[in-house]
């Protein structure tokens, strides 16, 4: 849902990625992503072609099944390298108990992350 989301608010994903992080940033995408991206049909096709753009980079999946929130919070869970960017509530709540794992989500209208304080675009706490 947040390529979904990034259409329907007109970003275009790595410069606004850039932005919010004032560094180089490469989207990643993975196989449960990208099935669950086509079996919810021909509504998500734009969001589907553009994960398919060759400057995201693909990360396969060892796992059986392909429920995409699962695999996103195991890969964050074992490897601490990754800023997970979704609008899915539910997730976001789960990948918080992920301690050092920052979440990316749209906020009016621009990527926004949440715990990694020196950030820009960081909301200000206190």
């Amino acid at each position: 849902n947040f390529v979904n989301f990034s259409i329907k608010n007109k970003l275009e994903m790595t410069k606004s990625m850039m932005d919010c992080l004032c560094a180089k940033a490469t989207p990643c995408v993975t196989d449960c992503v990208m099935a669950e991206l086509e079996k919810l049909g021909s509504k998500y096709r734009v969001a589907l072609r553009l994960a398919k753009d060759p400057r995201f980079r693909r990360l396969p999946c060892t796992h059986k099944g392909t429920y995409a929130d699962d695999c996103l919070l195991q890969r964050a869970t074992q490897h601490r390298c990754y800023i997970v960017a979704t609008c899915d509530k539910d997730l976001r709540r789960r990948i918080r108990k992920v301690p050092g794992v920052p979440i990316m989500y749209i906020s009016a209208r621009k990527y926004t992350i949440e715990r990694m304080p020196e950030a820009f675009g960081a909301p200000r706490s206190g």
